[in-house]
């Protein structure tokens, strides 16, 4: 396995790609972007580094993204209203200038480019490049497949999103969900609030952009579709009531919800629920 950095630059700001070219490749090819709400998150983090590294040993070449953040504003929002809550560390901040959208949406379309110029040199093929990404970083994938379909030049031979959020709105839940949130401290809930202030602080009033949150605007043409949904998850129903609007609208679609996981379970290193959703994104990106 041989990673590299790579500055590049789109909407006015710099980001970073870090590749994954595995000694083996098998000619798939991802770009992969993390989650964190649009405001945290890195290239270290498992959900990026892990997914990648694993992926890259079964032979599949990724580009992850080190797109640029969302501001900090929404931060108080999603924290306990008691200031009570587990004793976490604080997520590390990136010190890079912060901007949003449409700046991390346009990055990764401009990242799709660069993967699909440079496919060959990681030992992939140009024809085989998925976008795909956790949580926001699904949302971002998403985004790119709107945009790229709609400039009608190259286009992913498919999206992989694992545990996505896909509208402005998340629809509500249903009673089997309930009991399963029932559990855990609102406030890991994605309550409505906390969602609002996520939305807000990461688009501004362009929330009803199809490029923010593709669901409930026009899904033809889109690629094929792997979704993962954590099952005690409130996003479940968003990656399930889009993955219904993918049907409808004539894309092939694959919707797993995966047993006994929480969101943001891939950066859970060493867990069996990371690695079989690992596995069932290989074998996704192997048959796109």
């Amino acid at each position: 396995m041989q990673l590299d950095e790579i500055d590049l630059e789109a909407a006015g700001h710099t980001f970073r790609l870090r590749t994954y070219q595995p000694a083996e490749p098998h000619g798939p090819v991802l770009v992969w972007m993390h989650g964190g709400a649009f405001m945290f998150g890195d290239l270290d983090m498992p959900e990026a580094d892990q997914v990648a590294r694993q992926l890259c040993e079964r032979g599949v070449a990724v580009v992850s993204v080190d797109y640029t953040l969302a501001p900090l504003d929404a931060l108080p929002a999603l924290l306990p209203a008691d200031g009570a809550g587990p004793d976490l560390p604080p997520p590390p901040l990136s010190p890079a200038p912060r901007a949003r959208f449409p700046v991390a949406s346009l990055q990764i379309a401009a990242a799709f480019d660069w993967a699909t110029g440079n496919a060959k040199n990681l030992g992939g093929d140009p024809q085989r490049v998925s976008v795909g990404g956790a949580s926001a970083g699904a949302n971002l994938a998403a985004s790119a497949g709107m945009r790229l379909r709609d400039r009608g030049t190259d286009r992913p031979a498919s999206l992989a999103l694992v545990y996505p959020v896909l509208h402005n709105e998340v629809p509500a839940v249903n009673d089997e969900l309930a009991a399963l949130l029932a559990p855990l401290p609102p406030f890991l809930t994605f309550p409505p609030a906390s969602m609002a202030a996520i939305n807000h602080n990461y688009a501004g009033e362009s929330v009803t952009d199809p490029y923010v949150y593709p669901a409930g605007h026009d899904l033809r043409g889109l690629p094929a579709t792997l979704i993962i949904n954590a099952e005690a998850d409130r996003l479940r129903m968003s990656g399930e009531a889009f993955a219904a609007e993918l049907a409808l609208a004539g894309v092939d679609t694959t919707v797993i919800r995966e047993r006994g996981t929480g969101h943001g379970y891939l950066n859970e290193t060493g867990s069996l629920a990371a690695d079989r959703t690992i596995e069932r994104l290989f074998a996704w990106l192997t048959a796109a």
